[in-house]
């Protein structure tokens, strides 16, 4: 929801046997994050992904690292995507759809969304992932992408193009999402931008 200077804002707190998680997010901020996970590449690509949006995030996760990062990832994603659909409101005036592609060395990845109130994944080229990244499985990934679409009410497509390692793609692949989610949130019109009158 909008605070009274204007910024768009939201906390979110979830607490399971699982994970506990603190989130604060301004949509409206500089592109600053701290970030503490206990999973170092989901820092690193949360950080990213804060950055190139725009995002303000402060965000805390302790989770059941000694399983895996399943948990923490997922919930994490949950949480984001819940603080981004709070920040939105009514969505009134925001651009809603944007994509953006973005090279990271030999990798390149897709990235479209439109914050249209209902949540989709499609996620193409995972083929080209390698079975594991930074220690934990690749699909890992899947299942963060899906989590934040469901959290957040959003259509994602990301599609990873080409590129062989898989660091590589990941980052392409959020630094992609933060570039469309910054479009997307942008204030560019005087009406809700659905010919039916309601995103849902």
């Amino acid at each position: 929801m909008t605070a009274a200077n204007g910024a768009r804002k939201a906390t979110v707190r979830r607490e399971t046997k699982e994970t506990a998680i603190s989130l604060d997010l301004c949509l409206d901020g500089a592109g600053q994050a701290r970030i503490d996970t206990g999973f170092g590449m989901a820092d690193h690509m949360l950080t990213l992904m804060a950055f190139w949006a725009g995002f303000d995030l402060t965000l805390e996760c302790r989770g059941d690292l000694h399983v895996d990062a399943h948990h923490t990832v997922e919930d994490v994603a949950l949480c984001l995507g819940q603080a981004l659909d709070k920040a939105l409101g009514d969505r009134k005036g925001i651009a809603r759809t944007a994509c953006a592609r973005v090279p990271m060395d030999e990798a390149l990845a897709d990235v479209c969304v439109d914050l249209s109130g209902r949540s989709y994944l499609v996620f193409r080229g995972q083929k080209l992932l390698p079975p594991v990244v930074a220690g934990e499985e690749s699909d890992l990934w899947r299942e963060f992408f899906k989590s934040l679409a469901g959290g957040a009410k959003m259509n994602l497509h990301i599609t990873l193009e080409y590129g062989i390692n898989g660091h590589h793609l990941l980052e392409s692949a959020c630094k992609g999402l933060g570039l469309a989610l910054k479009g997307a949130v942008a204030l560019s019109r005087d009406c809700l931008l659905s010919t039916k009158g309601s995103f849902d």
